[in-house]
Formats: structure tokens, sequence, C-alpha cells
């Protein structure tokens, strides 16, 4: 199997794994997203990514585009944060479905990462 490889261990599967996101985790705001960030007890792999995308966003082809999007930048930058992590994604409801692409998520998602992280090293 690929290293690059995005399997369900790395997804937030359950009800509860999402609530504890959402009522113990750190907000953090994008341009165009808001993410819940919760870490977990060490030892437990690395990123696990959870994404809740509304029916207000547009259509299921709309809502797949921003899942896709999203899960493949965290696929490519999976070793970029070795933290234990559980990341819960809501998009804002500005986002275009159309205009996310790879490089905007990129573009959103690497500072805040890369803050997460020092943050961490501090902690």
């Amino acid at each position: 199997m690929s290293r690059l490889a995005w399997n369900k261990e790395r997804r937030l599967l359950k009800s509860p794994e999402f609530t504890a996101c959402y009522e113990q985790g750190r907000k953090h705001f994008t341009r165009s997203f808001i993410l819940f960030i919760l870490k977990r007890k060490e030892g437990q792999g690395g990123i696990r990514l959870g994404l809740t995308v509304s029916k207000k966003m547009g259509n299921a082809v709309a809502r797949n585009r921003i899942k896709r999007v999203v899960r493949e930048y965290f696929r490519l930058h999976q070793f970029d944060v070795e933290l234990p992590l559980d990341i819960v994604m809501v998009p804002k409801r500005n986002l275009e479905a159309k205009q996310l692409t790879l490089a905007l998520a990129t573009e959103e998602f690497t500072p805040l990462l890369y803050r997460i992280k020092t943050e961490a090293a501090a902690s």
C-alpha cells in the first residue's frame, strides 16, 4: 500500500468522535472553513479527519467536491504534522465549491497546520 494512503483509521466515522471535537476541541478559522481540533492521547496515530458539509452548501456534486479536495489536501500533507489530532472541518457558507481547488486548500490550511504544530511544540 502507498505511503500516502488515506485509509479508514485516518477518518472520524462515529457520531461521538464528532461530538467530542465540537465540545472539547479548539475552534480555528480560515477564510472558508471552521476547524474543530481536538488533541488525542499520545500514541494514537496522526491526524484523523471528519468532514461535515451541510446541504446548504449545494447539491451532492458540490458537497462531494468540497470533501474530495479537503481529503486530498490532508492525504498529501498527513506527515507534515505527526500529532495525534482529530479534526472536524465545516465549510463556511461563503465557500463556492466550483472555486475550491487543491491550491486554494493548500493556501488556507498550510499556515493553520504550521500554527497548530508550533503551538503543540510550545506546550
